[in-house]
């Protein structure tokens, strides 16, 4: 199964050094997802998990304000057995009960250092947006709509360098 994984730099960084990924949150097509589009196509529902894992991305860089402002998705093929769906509300989260070696890895979904403003705005605007408020929840759609970068896992090694 398709697992998107939402991170920061400095995890990934971690993440990459250990060969692996820790158990932990996810998210990927579900069956409530795939009800909840019973019209859509595969692909689009992946891209509504990469999208769930990147706001999933904007929750860890509330906690972390050391972090560079980029929203980062890891994307690996779990094996099904090791991935639990969460449950209701949230229509593609999971849990991944075993950790991911890199040899599972798919590839990184990333923001350029052009969405960094606009994160760092999201970020801020998280509990605001959680409290109801329309123009944060703005803030937070905004940097949904913005396109993650890809990148090959082999590419990793060397676009990580500057951040160890």
């Amino acid at each position: 199964m398709r697992v998107y994984l939402p991170a920061t730099l400095p995890m990934l960084v971690g993440w990459l050094a250990a060969g692996q990924a820790p158990p932990g949150p996810g998210h990927a097509v579900t069956p409530t997802l795939r009800e909840y589009f019973r019209d859509g196509g595969e692909e689009e529902m992946e891209y509504v998990a990469q999208i769930a894992a990147g706001r999933g991305a904007l929750d860890l860089l509330a906690s972390d304000p050391a972090a560079p402002r980029r929203r980062v998705v890891l994307a690996v093929d779990a094996p099904d057995p090791d991935v639990a769906v969460a449950g209701a509300p949230a229509r593609a989260e999971v849990v991944v009960g075993a950790p991911l070696p890199f040899a599972r890895w798919a590839s990184v979904l990333l923001d350029g250092a052009d969405a960094e403003a606009a994160v760092r705005h999201a970020v801020r605007s998280l509990p605001a947006a959680v409290a109801g408020d329309d123009d944060a929840a703005f803030a937070l759609d905004e940097v949904a709509s913005m396109e993650l970068g890809w990148w090959a896992v082999q590419e990793m090694e060397s676009l990580f360098d500057e951040h160890r």
